[in-house]
């Protein structure tokens, strides 16, 4: 079973399921989907939250350039996934 966390946005809540989760240079990503089938829209977020928050916050990534970054190493992450199953 896929973990699901719900996104806060300004138009209420949305529930993501968690594909992969990553580091990056001391910072927590997760690539989640809208959805568990294989069409959905992916996004990449970013945990922004401190050590001291009892819950994780995160933000969408947005920028091309660090989009771009995270998707090649995303895509590594599934691919050795995929592999081992």
């Amino acid at each position: 079973m896929e973990e699901q966390i719900v996104f806060q946005t300004d138009e209420g809540e949305v529930l993501f399921y968690v594909l992969e989760e990553t580091r990056v240079a001391g910072v927590n990503y997760l690539l989640v989907a809208e959805s568990g089938d294989d069409e959905a829209e992916c996004y990449i977020l970013k945990d922004t939250s401190a050590a001291e928050d009892a819950e994780a916050v995160y933000e969408m990534v947005e920028d091309d350039e660090t989009l771009e970054a995270l998707s090649k190493v995303f895509a590594e992450l599934l691919e050795n996934t995929e592999i081992r199953s």
